[in-house]
């Protein structure tokens, strides 16, 4: 189906001017005429979340959510017609596939096999969970992907954006600043806070701002039952994102791989350990071009060894959204989502301590409670004020604990000044 110029003309004048409400309502009405109810709710979304009184807007939010009308004109009137002639598929028995004559060359059983296929099952078979072979050096067991998210799309973290702008973005947008000034492209920086803050969304974000490659562990692809496999798998990691450079290596809960090994009774989990500070150093490989981000919620279980110069030799404090970031994160999640007459700041200032995934959990509950009373009630709703602050009597910040065991830390295991930041934080929420 070709564009239509009109929508495409709307859209364009609207891409202009973002704020022009009556321009994205009336894009929205034909959306609503032309069947692309998807698309005019996103735009709707927008229009009542700038001003929910709007009555234009929610009765074109009623009929884009409606279900769209069966035309029993389209359904078919019968069985499809025969008028085409049979078909040219033979009506015996399926041919099993067999290999193509060029493989044959060096296996004289293979033509055989080929010609008796129908009555002799074949010699070698792959087993149902097996991969399909792949060539060469290709990356079999980890994913390396393209990241899309770029840290403009990260909500607040202004000083977690700076001290990875100073640490990686800034020398690789400079090259010839940094052979100036000897900056290598390598490096490592631990990433610790509260779960949900959004930690391994932020990895995503440096190698999208990077256009590096992206490349993700945790501790399930690497441990291994069999003595020394789960040294290869840490090894073989390393070595893709190597082949992948310029890459963005993110190694996820790091405190399982690297525990400290004081602590550790099992020589196994030792030895992995130590073979991640080789891989580290670059013992095993050039890691130039590979960027090493690790992200823990217990960095004071993590091995000394590996905070040393020359590993993760930075470590990033990653707290809670704060109040522009936290209205940023609920727009986000609001945005896709019939809503009206939604107090956005009324409900920032009750999530204090909220972790990105609270926020996230918070507005899909407030979308439950909506849309099961309109399953009651036999008639679609907004999502409105109640909706959330009923939300806000069942989700709690999943953050709390966690500070509290970091208020112990802080103020007890603070050795060399490493939860520096941490402390000024608790200080700054009185809770030191």
């Amino acid at each position: 189906m070709s564009p239509d110029p009109l929508l495409v003309s709307l859209a364009a004048a609207l891409e202009a001017r973002p704020d022009d409400l009556p321009l994205r309502l009336h894009l929205a009405g034909l959306l609503v005429e032309r069947g692309r109810g998807g698309e005019a709710i996103a735009h709707l979304g927008q229009v009542l979340a700038r001003d929910p009184g709007n009555t234009e807007a929610q009765t074109l939010m009623q009929r884009a959510l409606a279900p769209p009308a069966s035309d029993p004109s389209s359904a078919p009137a019968g069985p499809p017609s025969a008028a085409s002639g049979p078909s040219s598929t033979p009506a015996g028995p399926p041919s099993t596939t067999t290999p193509d004559a060029g493989d044959d060359a060096g296996d004289p059983l293979a033509a055989y096999e080929r010609e008796l296929a129908d009555i002799v099952p074949p010699r070698f078979v792959r087993a149902g969970d097996e991969p399909d072979p792949v060539s060469g050096d290709a990356d079999r067991v980890f994913d390396v992907e393209s990241s899309t998210v770029r840290l403009a799309d990260v909500g607040g973290m202004a000083a977690v954006k700076e001290r990875l702008e100073m640490a990686f973005l800034g020398p690789l947008r400079n090259p010839e600043l940094r052979r100036m000034y000897g900056k290598s492209l390598r490096g490592g920086l631990m990433l610790y806070g509260p779960p949900g803050c959004g930690k391994t969304f932020l990895a995503r974000a440096v190698a999208g701002e990077m256009g590096a490659r992206f490349l993700s562990l945790s501790i399930v692809d690497v441990l291994d039952m069999w003595v020394g496999n789960s040294e290869r798998n840490l090894h073989q990691l390393f070595q893709a994102a190597r082949r992948n450079a310029p890459c963005v290596l993110f190694l996820d809960e790091i405190d399982a791989l690297g525990h400290k090994r004081s602590q550790t009774s099992s020589s196994a989990l030792r030895t992995l350990g130590n073979q991640l500070l080789a891989e580290l150093d670059g013992m095993e490989g050039d890691n130039e071009g590979v960027f090493v981000l690790a992200a823990t919620n217990t960095p004071w279980d993590v091995d000394p060894a590996l905070r040393r110069p020359g590993r993760l030799d930075r470590m990033v404090l990653v707290l809670p959204p704060d109040v522009d970031a936290r209205r940023a994160i609920l727009e986000y999640h609001l945005r896709g989502r019939p809503i009206a007459g939604i107090d956005l700041g009324r409900v920032v200032a009750a999530t204090e301590d909220f972790s990105g995934a609270d926020l996230a959990h918070l507005c899909e509950t407030a979308a439950e409670f909506a849309m099961a009373d309109s399953v009651r009630r036999g008639e679609v709703r907004m999502i409105g004020q109640p909706d959330l602050e009923r939300a806000l009597k069942e989700v709690r910040p999943s953050t709390r604990p966690w500070l509290a065991t970091a208020r112990n830390v802080a103020m007890f295991a603070n050795e060399g000044g490493v939860y520096d930041e941490l402390v000024a934080y608790l200080r700054h929420r009185r809770m030191l």
